[in-house]
């Protein structure tokens, strides 16, 4: 496997991402070319509207319950990690940090994960600024 780094931990699935959206947004481009040069104009606005609308709800659907169990997931295991490196409970000041910047600590190996933590508190460091802020990447090779 790569190395996952900031640079490359964006995560692409194939069939959705290059084959089932281009070949949405064709049928959608075919739809208003037509709906542009034939007299059946209504109709074709009315399936394009039609593509539109499946272009969004697959794109919503796709992700909306995986990510949603693999926030709770991460959160579990960044207050696993907090307990194991500390003896203290994460919860206590869970509510001061965004779920971004609880995001980005996963990507912190232990060593790196209580300054950076501290260094959010204190300066409410964004998510993007927490994983540049990494040294040493941990990668999640799991994620939806």
């Amino acid at each position: 496997m790569k190395i996952q780094t900031y640079y490359n931990h964006i995560r692409f699935y194939k069939p959705h991402h290059f084959v089932f959206y281009p070949v949405l947004i064709l049928f959608l481009v075919a739809s208003i070319y037509f709906a542009c040069t034939t007299n059946d104009t209504l109709i074709w606005l009315f399936i394009s509207v039609c593509f539109v609308f499946l272009f969004c709800l697959a794109f919503m659907l796709r992700q909306h319950y995986a990510l949603t169990l693999q926030n709770r997931i991460v959160k579990l295991e960044i207050r696993y990690r907090y307990f194991t490196l500390t003896g203290k409970r994460f919860e206590e000041f869970e509510y001061k940090l965004t779920d971004d910047q609880i995001f980005a600590l996963r990507f912190a190996p232990d060593n790196e994960f209580l300054p950076l933590l501290d260094d959010a508190l204190k300066n409410n460091l964004s998510g993007d600024a927490i994983k540049k802020a990494i040294v040493h990447w941990k990668a999640d090779y799991n994620r939806v």
